[in-house]
């Protein structure tokens, strides 16, 4: 068993590491990066645009470059919600309450290594997950009903409460606030509009990151507005990207947890980064010995969900793979290409 399993990742990293691949690989990462960045975009829309150019390409050149895209945009929302809090994918939301305040302390160039470290160790162990684990996991993706889903969405609404800092009534009413806006749009079962009030652009609901945006984005553009006298800007330089001891020591454990996390969400269809992010960032608070540090800078609540949401994008290739379902909008674009 194992033997066979290092065959075909030998097999399949010859196949990769050919010169042409990895040019294809080094422009998609690229441009997923990129993309990334730029607020409201995401890989969905940026696959959708470069769809049409791998219809000429080998399918494990297009492949490739489609995943390059898609990762390099997972990794690329982390660097503007670091350092403008403007998440720019949904993932990336919960990185600005933790990595907009090292940027504010002077870290900005520790929480974009610290990002980039864990991404980097949250994809190469879960390339080994998919390997090893893949068909027992897609068995567990399967099991999952009506009653696990409900489960899953009552502990994201609990973890919203949780994570909330305040009130607890004004954590639950925005909770509820949520659930009204995630009703806007069509409904699936009956295909019948719901509160769109007759506008075409709402009848596929509201887009996670357009919130996500309205939320961290604009309200600091707004509310640095409202007090020009006290208008704040970023002048501090973004510092050494490469972390000490202290901070890798401070973070390991929320990457190695934010991984197996990721790992195990990302399989799960509607889910995969954006939960495992938001997952952990939830586990971190929790267990932490100071949960009064996150909300002000700690390490921990970048690492974590930066972890977590590259391992959920690597991870949500095992039903495509293994089962031919796509748990997400980009393996279902995945799927269209490799036809």
């Amino acid at each position: 068993m194992e033997s066979s399993i290092l065959s075909n990742l030998a097999l399949g990293f010859g196949v990769a590491l050919g010169w042409t691949n990895l040019l294809y690989c080094f422009f998609g990462v690229l441009l997923g990066t990129l993309i990334g960045v730029l607020p409201g975009i995401g890989p969905v829309a940026t696959i959708a645009m470069l769809l049409p150019v791998t219809f000429t390409l080998p399918p494990i050149s297009a492949l490739i470059m489609l995943a390059g895209i898609y990762y390099g945009a997972q990794y690329g929302g982390s660097t503007t919600a670091i350092l403008v809090n403007l998440p720019g994918e949904s993932a990336s939301a919960v990185t600005t309450i933790d990595g907009y305040q090292m940027a504010r302390k002077g870290q900005a160039g520790k929480a974009l290594g610290i990002a980039a470290i864990g991404s980097f160790i949250a994809g190469c162990v879960s390339t080994f997950i998919i390997a090893w684990f893949a068909p027992p996991l897609a068995e567990v993706a399967l099991k999952f009903g009506p009653a696990e889903y409900f489960s899953l969405m009552v502990l994201g609404l609990i973890a919203a409460v949780v994570l909330a800092s305040g009130s607890v009534i004004k954590a639950l009413a925005m909770v509820v606030f949520g659930l009204l806006l995630g009703m806007i749009g069509t409904d699936v079962n009956s295909g019948v509009a719901r509160f769109s009030f007759d506008v075409p652009e709402l009848s596929d609901g509201i887009e996670f990151a357009v919130v996500a945006m309205g939320m961290f984005g604009f309200a600091e553009i707004i509310s640095n507005l409202e007090r020009p006298e006290h208008r704040e800007i970023l002048t501090q330089t973004i510092g050494r990207l490469l972390p000490g001891r202290a901070e890798l020591r401070q973070a390991w454990g929320a990457i190695v947890r934010g991984t197996g996390l990721g790992s195990l969400l990302g399989v799960l269809p509607g889910g995969g980064a954006l939960l495992g992010s938001f997952g952990a960032y939830m586990l971190e608070k929790k267990i932490a010995k100071d949960p009064s540090r996150f909300g002000k800078g700690a390490i921990e609540g970048v690492a974590g969900p930066e972890s977590a949401n590259n391992a959920g994008a690597q991870t949500s290739f095992i039903p495509l793979l293994t089962l031919g379902i796509p748990s997400n909008a980009v393996m279902a674009l995945m799927v269209g290409a490799m036809i």
